[in-house]
């Protein structure tokens, strides 16, 4: 920061415009150093709720040096289908009772061990744009609990991700490809925030694995305005086992059904 500032005070000589751009130029590197997520929140979340997880144990797994939360949860099914790996929304934790905790205790009941990982966080207030840039913090997160799942000796490992989770599987699997998974389940693809579009596309159309796409009735209008394309490129990708399935009545949260949820994912895993 200090050879900015040089910089700043060299570029001051030059005129008013080369101090605007040597301002801009400060400013957003100051924006690049801080797109980071809020990792002393993560902590607090975690703290706030291990000791009120009831079903499933807490784990800590370690992902760029840093440790994160964990909910590992065994199915005691005579026959174990796989592993799903699920992934909550925006700024909630791995055992929000939206979503993530439903299908993380429900699909234990019909043969699948759960994991659901703490991902990245910022502010309460934080919009899509703010967590773009951290986007990447979320792919050894991935990583790291499909190793644990394979180290359990898991062979099939399928991700089902909501809402802000599905931006950042997404650009998982543009950047890292789909051959560590066997399935994906998007729910409530593609929710943004008010004139804050998707700045890339999904890559639904090259990915080879069944992908699932979910989303409720009531949905976000950016959900539901974007599901036919959404559609048309799962199509595209050519896997006659991949679906798109309407929750009728569920908002994007899918409150008050979550057994219609845990329905339409549980069937379409066994369709598999």
């Amino acid at each position: 920061m200090a050879d900015l500032r040089r910089i700043h005070c060299r570029l001051r000589t030059l005129g008013g415009y080369a101090v605007v751009a040597a301002s801009a130029f400060l400013f957003y590197q100051s924006v690049a150093v801080a797109a980071e997520p809020d990792f002393d929140r993560e902590v607090r979340l975690a703290v706030e709720i291990e000791d009120a997880i009831i079903d499933g144990e807490p784990i800590y797994l370690t992902a760029d040096g840093r440790e994160f939360l964990g909910i590992f949860m065994e199915t005691d099914a005579q026959r174990v289908r796989g592993a799903v790996i699920v992934l909550h929304g925006r700024g909630f934790h791995p055992d929000w009772v939206d979503v993530a905790q439903p299908l993380r205790v429900g699909l234990t009941e019909r043969g699948w061990h759960t994991l659901s990982l703490q991902m990245p966080v910022l502010e309460k207030t934080a919009k899509y744009y703010d967590y773009v840039p951290i986007f990447d913090y979320a792919f050894p997160r991935i990583e790291a609990g499909i190793d644990y799942l394979r180290q359990r000796g898991v062979q099939r490992v399928v991700i089902a991700a909501h809402s802000c989770s599905v931006h950042m599987s997404m650009a998982w699997l543009d950047a890292r490809g789909d051959d560590r998974i066997d399935a994906y389940i998007g729910l409530g693809m593609g929710a943004t925030d008010y004139k804050q579009p998707m700045r890339k596309p999904f890559p639904l159309e090259k990915l080879e694995v069944p992908v699932l796409d979910v989303y409720g009735g009531e949905d976000y209008p950016a959900v539901q305005r974007g599901a036919l394309d959404r559609m048309a490129e799962i199509l595209a990708a050519g896997n006659a086992k991949s679906a798109q399935v309407v929750v009728p009545g569920a908002d994007h949260y899918f409150k008050d059904h979550d057994d219609a949820l845990l329905e339409v994912v549980g069937a379409w895993l066994e369709s598999l």
